[in-house]
């Protein structure tokens, strides 16, 4: 017996979001949909191959595979779609990653964490940040040189000095607190950047702006906000920040 149906819309009725988060990242997606509303907002998660250890190298490989992850989500026009990764950007090039998503799915925006951490500063006013990243000193010298390009210098640094994902993934909360205010003691910037996506960073932010006083932004964190802005959708107003108080 053949029952008759009717077709409706598909999900995310008020906005179409799309996700490249990296083979062994474990934690933006986690954070993504603690930030994202979920009602009426549909989240498509597809991953890109990519290495244990992160080198420039390894960070430039994913160029190849991007086109093949970015067409695995689905087949909907969606109001933007992220490529989950900061310093893989800044080897591969930001207009090079949106045109290889571009390539592959319908999307009226594109984002990845560099682009939206340059769209939080702007929003802020900054262009002084106190910059923290997990990673060995060389891997980050492309984003900060990028970031230099864009006006916003990054001369208070530090780093945890460490090349493994899975122990990138695993840097406890209290770990990241310590590191980010005795960054900002050391020198004081307007605003603080915890780099990676990787990062556990989400649940150490508050504290540290009750600290620093100056406003804290992470990956993860700019790159959700920067999805919304693109998608005009406001985020969860549970999640502490001053980026995230402050109207888009």
């Amino acid at each position: 017996m053949n029952i008759p149906y009717t077709l409706g819309p598909s999900v995310g009725t008020r906005a179409r979001l799309g996700m490249i988060v990296l083979q062994s990242d474990e934690t933006l997606e986690y954070d993504l949909r603690r930030i994202i509303p979920a009602q009426d907002v549909a989240v498509f998660i597809t991953r890109v191959r990519s290495a244990p250890t992160v080198s420039t190298e390894t960070l430039a490989q994913m160029e190849r595979d991007l086109p093949q992850a970015a067409s695995l989500l689905p087949p909907v026009e969606f109001d933007a779609v992220g490529y989950g990764c900061t310093s893989g950007t800044s080897v591969i090039g930001a207009g090079r990653v949106d045109a290889l998503i571009r390539a592959s799915v319908h999307t009226q925006h594109t984002t990845n964490p560099m682009t939206a951490l340059i769209a939080a500063c702007a929003h802020l006013g900054v262009s002084r940040l106190s910059f923290l990243s997990p990673y060995v000193e060389q891997v980050s010298e492309h984003l900060r040189s990028c970031l230099n390009a864009q006006g916003i210098q990054t001369d208070n640094f530090a780093n945890f000095n460490e090349e493994s994902e899975a122990a990138v993934a695993r840097i406890d909360t209290q770990s990241v607190i310590d590191a980010a205010i005795a960054l900002h003691d050391r020198h004081p910037q307007q605003a603080i950047f915890m780099s990676c996506t990787n990062l556990q960073t989400l649940d150490a932010i508050a504290e540290i702006e009750r600290h620093c006083r100056v406003p804290v932004l992470s990956s993860n964190l700019c790159l959700a906000w920067h999805l919304m802005v693109q998608a005009g959708v406001k985020p969860l107003q549970t999640i502490p920040s001053l980026l995230l108080s402050k109207p888009a």
